[in-house]
């Protein structure tokens, strides 16, 4: 399956990191920031986070929630959660079932090894539920200041 702009953005229901069922219409009503990540505690995924950390209050004027994705355990979240002091849930995607729906499960190339795993990507999902935003293969330098310029210029 392939999600496209302009559609419901595919529904889903994961564990998230304080123990609960976290549904993508929990937060109608809300824009949501779902970002979809390789692996806790690596550099390029810390420094993703702790920027959705440091513009976390920012997201929140805009009436947007952030959520990460990765096929990390729960236990993995919590830690990198208290390791960097992270005010957003993390969601266990361990079966890379809600990566497939977002199709940024993807062979990937590393030294000359091929695998499976999450390209990093971002989703921005208005309060009705509609994708309204996709960056793919994401660098992270600058993204979460252009995802967060977006919602303030157009959500």
């Amino acid at each position: 399956m392939s999600v496209k702009t302009g559609e419901k953005a595919p529904e889903f229901t994961l564990e998230a990191n304080n123990g609960e069922k976290v549904s993508l219409t929990d937060f109608k009503g809300k824009n949501v920031v779902l970002y979809f990540y390789p692996k806790d505690m690596t550099p390029g995924c810390t420094t993703e986070a702790c920027d959705f950390r440091d513009h976390h209050s920012e997201f929140s004027d805009q009436n947007t929630v952030i959520l990460g994705v990765s096929p990390d355990p729960i236990d993995r979240h919590k830690k990198f959660i208290e390791k960097h002091d992270l005010p957003f849930l993390l969601l266990a995607d361990e079966d890379h079932k809600v990566a497939e729906l977002y199709d940024v499960w993807q062979l990937k190339k590393n030294f000359g090894k091929e695998y499976m795993g999450i390209v990093r990507s971002t989703f921005i999902i208005n309060k009705d539920g509609e994708l309204v935003k996709e960056w793919r293969k994401v660098k992270v330098k600058d993204h979460v200041t252009e995802a967060l310029e977006y919602i303030k210029e157009n959500l």
